[in-house]
């Protein structure tokens, strides 16, 4: 049974509470760290009820499952939609067409194809460049586990730099699935470390931004320098699979 109002306001609240302690007890302030609510799989009614908890960003992993619920709320401007996962070519124009950010540019390909579609539009994106800290060969994201080749990426963020309608705002990484929270959090600090390497060389560039941590590890990520977490469950319970 869908959460409540009240219980998914409650969930929000002792998430915003821990990131506050996390914050505090590292010397960060809390203030710099955003929830981005994931919603995938969860249906219109959550969304909604979610949004009368006060919750304005949402963290889609699908580009058509996400379409029926932006224009459900289109009517609400402050609302924020986050694409988060991996995205396909032949759905690029969704993400141009309906997304505030992209969390997972993942390669120069689709980049370049972003940068077309949103050139056509007279658009800007926001978005987050993905890195596979871990060396899992089945995630995608530039490969960053060794830093001995973290000066291979440069030439290929240059070019992406170069495109207009592409805001590069920071970067982004999922840790393995089958990372113990100690694990996740050398993950976490090597993306921290990537960001610093990459501001250093490119520094015309604003890496402000780092997503990362889920509701398994988000106050290891916020040790570690994360200023948006993206959390599901925590929040607005468990998904509906029921309709694939």
């Amino acid at each position: 049974m869908p959460l409540s109002v009240e219980e998914i306001r409650i969930n929000y609240l002792r998430v915003q509470e821990e990131i506050q302690r996390t914050a505090l007890k590292c010397g960060r302030k809390p203030e710099e760290i955003r929830v981005v609510v994931v919603s995938k799989s969860q249906p219109l009614e959550v969304i909604e009820a979610a949004i009368k908890a006060g919750i304005r960003s949402f963290g889609e992993n699908y580009p058509e499952e996400a379409v029926d619920k932006i224009n459900a709320f289109r009517q609400i401007e402050s609302i924020e939609w986050h694409m988060i996962g991996h995205l396909q070519s032949r759905k690029a124009k969704l993400v141009a067409d309906y997304f505030n950010w992209m969390h997972s540019l993942d390669s120069l390909r689709i980049a370049e194809k972003m940068e077309g579609l949103l050139a056509e539009r007279n658009k800007h994106l926001k978005v987050l460049l993905e890195f596979n800290v871990g060396g899992e060969v089945s995630k995608f994201g530039w490969p960053a586990s060794d830093q001995n080749h973290w000066a291979e990426l440069i030439p290929e963020i240059e070019q992406i730099q170069r495109y207009p309608h592409l805001q590069i705002c920071g970067l982004m990484t999922m840790p393995p699935l089958t990372a113990t929270l100690q694990e996740a959090q050398g993950y976490f600090r090597k993306l921290r470390k990537l960001r610093d390497f990459l501001q250093e060389r490119l520094p015309s560039l604003n890496l402000h931004e780092l997503s990362m941590g889920t509701s398994a590890d988000y106050p290891a990520a916020i040790i570690e320098g994360a200023t948006m977490v993206r959390i599901g469950q925590a929040i607005l319970g468990p998904r509906d699979y029921s309709k694939g």
